[in-house]
């Protein structure tokens, strides 16, 4: 596995090398999408290692934070390009993927390995909660506008800044619990495994990978626009399914690792603490950030893309609520996003 995704590297010269000599953007957008799968996973190869000393709170936090930085340069990126409809849509399907997908595939391969895996079902319902707290300050908003007539833009703007400060305050809040006050609910019952790597080769390798990362997004976000005129695919597929998916390589791979080696707590908080940094931290501060751009952001998503954030969140819920999980659960909540993602591509 570390072969393949040492191989993958090469894309991201042949990226440079594409975008050099004038290649489509439609290859661009490909090429630049498959360099970052690689570099993602090495900044959540180097967290996992930062995490080995840290415990699964604060290893929980680097992986979300790391994993979560090329969703907010992507963000930010397509926001200067005035694409914020691929950037709302980008945050709904990262929350979404993180949910469904990547906890689902970690529960699925965990699941055929260890035939129950089990897990702190106090923090996991604490994180449960925090998230669905974070979409009500999602749906208000988005309710408000629908209900009230004449609504100016700049009452909007104003509301979207109010959600956006009191979102990022909650999540503050909830590091401090999970961090300080209550971190004996974040702590797992068995031996710290040894890092291999130093934590200087470990934070180099995160610097040099969040780097080109920020490089090879900025391509990728240039050649959005072509894609949608060469294959008719909307704005809002290509955020929730193709940058999601982009985006969450790292939690893939994180929550992956973590759940085979049978440690579900720190698997639970990498796509769960990195869904719930999305909503609350991801979002709010690209909308603070959209204020110093010639197009800003509001913190109003629609209807489908609201309804799905939801769903997820109920659904995941349901499965952390006895503390254990098994392939089959797993299973269930890779199809819910398969249902979702096919629902993606074919709304208008």
């Amino acid at each position: 596995m570390d072969k393949f995704f040492l191989a993958l590297l090469a894309f991201v010269p042949l990226t440079v090398i594409g975008q050099f000599f004038g290649m489509p953007p439609i290859y661009i957008f490909f090429l630049s999408a498959i360099a970052i799968i690689p570099l993602a996973k090495y900044i959540g190869e180097a967290t996992e290692e930062l995490s080995a000393r840290t415990g699964p709170a604060w290893g929980g936090l680097l992986n979300a934070t790391f994993g979560n930085a090329v969703e907010l340069i992507i963000g930010i990126l397509a926001i200067k390009a005035g694409l914020i409809e691929v950037v709302r849509a980008s945050i709904t399907g990262s929350v979404i993927g993180n949910l469904l997908l990547v906890l689902g595939t970690a529960m699925f391969l965990g699941g055929l390995r260890h035939k129950k895996q089990e897990f702190n079902r106090t923090a996991a319902m604490a994180s449960g909660s925090a998230l669905f707290l974070a979409a009500i300050a999602l749906t208000i908003p988005a309710i408000f506008s629908q209900t009230a007539q004449g609504l100016s833009v700049n009452t909007v703007e104003e509301l979207s800044i109010f959600v956006a400060i009191l979102i990022i305050t909650l999540y503050a809040s909830g590091l401090w619990f999970s961090l300080f006050t209550h971190k004996h609910l974040y702590t797992e019952e068995e031996v710290k495994l040894e890092p291999r790597w130093s934590n200087k080769k470990s934070v180099l390798i995160l610097l040099f990978a969040t780097l080109a990362v920020s490089w090879v997004s900025e391509l990728l976000v240039n050649s959005i626009e072509p894609m949608v005129k060469t294959f008719g695919w909307t704005e809002l597929f290509i955020g929730v399914i193709f940058v999601a998916i982009i985006g969450n390589a790292a939690e893939h791979t994180s929550a992956i690792t973590m759940a085979m080696k049978n440690r579900m707590d720190l698997a639970l908080q990498v796509a769960i603490g990195s869904a719930t940094q999305i909503i609350m931290f991801v979002a709010p501060f690209l909308v603070i950030v959209s204020l110093f751009f010639t197009t800003q952001m509001s913190i109003i998503f629609n209807l489908f893309e609201l309804v799905s954030i939801v769903l997820s969140i109920i659904l995941v819920n349901l499965v952390v609520a006895d503390g254990e999980s098994n392939w089959l659960e797993g299973l269930q909540l890779v199809a819910a996003y398969a249902i979702i993602g096919i629902a993606f591509y074919l709304h208008p």
